[in-house]
């Protein structure tokens, strides 16, 4: 069978190096149906069918879906104009991908680092006392677990500014804490209470924190030496006050700190 009696399915896909299911489905959905048919009901592809099969190819090969390929084939007009605006498209996509791709170079970072933050980003934030070797040293420790993983997704997206808000909202919970324990404040008090709900909230910027985790915070405040030293250089006996506060709170909700676990 010559080109001029029209090429089969098969001739036509060897010669185009695409696959018969392929052309049957561009039959299929009106992008190259054949012009011609055989007696017994066989497609048959004429020199112009192949021509606008040809320029199928093409256009798939730089990345054009099919409704593209379709509408630079098609649409009346310029095709370099149809082609013009299906590049934009491109554009815009790459664009997209390319926030993507730095959204995730952002989120790996974070979840090896900590802090995305610089050596003097972080003194000036964080104050002089400030080891920027910390996140690390936390990642070692904690780097396994969700709340790391919940501490660095949002780490990967705060801005310094941010950074100075959450450090300004526990640095005033901390002087409230140690007035208040200067003052006599009863664990289990009201005052007491809005105290542990500060925070609750305050440790909740870095991950979601339960009551019952944070009872086991409380027990690891004073059993761990930094943080004892942090507290207690706050205000002497800050640490055993606000880990007795957090235990009036669990068991005025219900929960007994004596068994509370890290859920």
């Amino acid at each position: 069978m010559t080109e001029a009696d029209g090429l089969t399915v098969g001739q036509v896909a060897s010669r185009l190096e695409v696959t018969v299911r392929t052309l049957h489905h561009w039959d299929e959905i009106g992008l190259a149906p054949p012009s011609l048919r055989t007696a017994g009901g066989y497609r048959l592809y004429t020199s112009e069918d192949l021509s606008r099969l040809h320029r199928i190819v093409v256009y798939r090969e730089i990345g054009l879906g099919l409704d593209q390929i379709r509408t630079v084939l098609d649409e009346p007009g310029d095709t370099a104009a149809a082609l013009r605006r299906q590049r934009d498209d491109v554009s815009q996509h790459l664009s997209r991908l390319d926030r993507l791709r730095t959204g995730l170079d952002r989120m790996i970072e974070a979840q090896e680092r900590g802090i995305l933050l610089t050596p003097a980003e972080q003194a000036s934030i964080f104050g002089p006392d400030w080891n920027p070797d910390w996140p690390a040293l936390a990642r070692r420790r904690y780097g396994d677990t969700t709340q790391w993983q919940q501490y660095a997704e949002r780490a990967a997206h705060r801005t310094p500014d941010q950074w100075r808000a959450v450090t300004a909202a526990m640095t005033a919970l901390e002087r409230d804490l140690a007035a208040a324990a200067a003052d006599g404040i009863a664990p289990g008090s009201a005052g007491a209470e809005s105290l542990v709900s500060r925070h609750r909230d305050a440790v909740g910027e870095y991950f979601p924190v339960t009551r019952s985790m944070q009872v086991c915070l409380g027990r690891m405040y004073e059993s761990d030496p930094a943080f004892t030293a942090h507290y207690d250089g706050i205000r002497p006996g800050l640490t055993s006050w606000l880990r007795r506060s957090i235990d009036e709170s669990a068991r005025a909700h219900g929960i007994d700190p004596d068994t509370a676990t890290w859920e």
